[in-house]
């Protein structure tokens, strides 16, 4: 469980410090929650995307959000924060772990009603959904980002933003495959493949931020992708 990703940042030390010390902290159960996962070292997104987040819906205010890869329920408890009265999170995970405590987690923050918990593999999952969505976070397995793309293309609705954690590997994205251990050079193929698809196709616009290990946020400029 321990967050690997804390501990490999991608900006100078002094920098990440200030960002994750300086701005303003989360309030209330969720800020408590929050706390306790990084003491803990359990995986949930650092200070510094959860600043950006709530930056960031809070200018683009989403109905309806999907997340593929729910952990604890943090992000998805905090992006439930930002969809308004009428507005929903569905969020999928695969591991009975990360089901309990994200379901625990959505019951000690009153949000069963806000956030609905999808079980089960996200590529069976995925295909099933319908619903055109504002938002998409997608913070899961690295390796199947680039088998995901499609599907979230599918989802989100024209002019809405998809956000992809954790895209730098710890800044070893750019190092040639041959110098990245074996065991993690498929990780290292698909996501520079994905990055490479992402940054270069006409109808899509994207951005790169270094916050935690790397976002990307990418927005669908037409109603129909082909990748």
């Amino acid at each position: 469980m321990r967050n690997e990703m804390m501990h490999r940042p991608v900006v100078k030390k002094e920098l990440l410090e200030f960002m994750r010390e300086k701005q303003k902290k989360l309030t209330g159960e969720l800020g408590v929650i929050e706390e306790e996962a990084h003491k803990d070292e359990i995986p949930v997104i650092p200070h510094e995307t959860v600043v950006f987040l709530q930056f960031l819906l809070g200018q683009l205010k989403p109905q309806a959000i999907l997340e593929i890869g729910a952990a604890i329920g943090f992000s998805s408890s905090l992006m439930a924060q930002y969809v308004g009265e009428d507005g929903h999170v569905t969020t999928i995970d695969r591991f009975d772990v990360m089901i309990r405590k994200a379901t625990k987690t959505y019951e000690r923050l009153g949000l069963t009603d806000k956030v609905t918990l999808l079980e089960g593999q996200a590529s069976d999952i995925l295909p099933t959904l319908n619903q055109q969505y504002d938002f998409i976070f997608m913070d899961s397995a690295k390796s199947k980002y680039i088998e995901f793309l499609p599907e979230c293309l599918r989802l989100l609705r024209t002019g809405g933003v998809l956000m992809v954690d954790d895209v730098f590997q710890g800044g070893t994205i750019l190092e040639p495959t041959e110098e990245i251990p074996r065991g993690k050079r498929a990780i290292h193929r698909k996501l520079n493949e994905f990055l490479e698809t992402v940054m270069t196709h006409p109808d899509l616009t994207s951005t790169l931020l270094p916050l935690g290990d790397g976002v990307i946020l990418i927005t669908k400029e037409k109603d129909s992708i082909e990748l």
